[in-house]
């Protein structure tokens, strides 16, 4: 796989917090209480998260709501 490739498939954090309407801080915490999709952290401390990962959780949550009574 190419390094353009290669880059084009994982998003930065700010790309991803972008892309879904949240905060970094949001972004944290859903990674801390693991709700968040699948991160890689590099050596030098920062996140990248898989366009494929991303589009997954995406429809995890999609399925999610879905699914899911309602209470009233």
């Amino acid at each position: 796989m190419t390094t353009a490739i290669r880059a084009r498939s994982m998003l930065t954090l700010a790309e991803v917090c972008e892309e879904l309407s949240v905060s970094r801080s949001t972004f944290y915490d859903w990674r801390a209480k693991r709700r968040a999709p699948r991160c890689i952290k590099l050596p030098n401390g920062d996140l990248r998260i898989r366009r494929s990962d991303l589009d997954h959780w995406l429809e995890d949550r999609e399925d999610a709501a879905r699914w899911r009574p309602r209470t009233t």
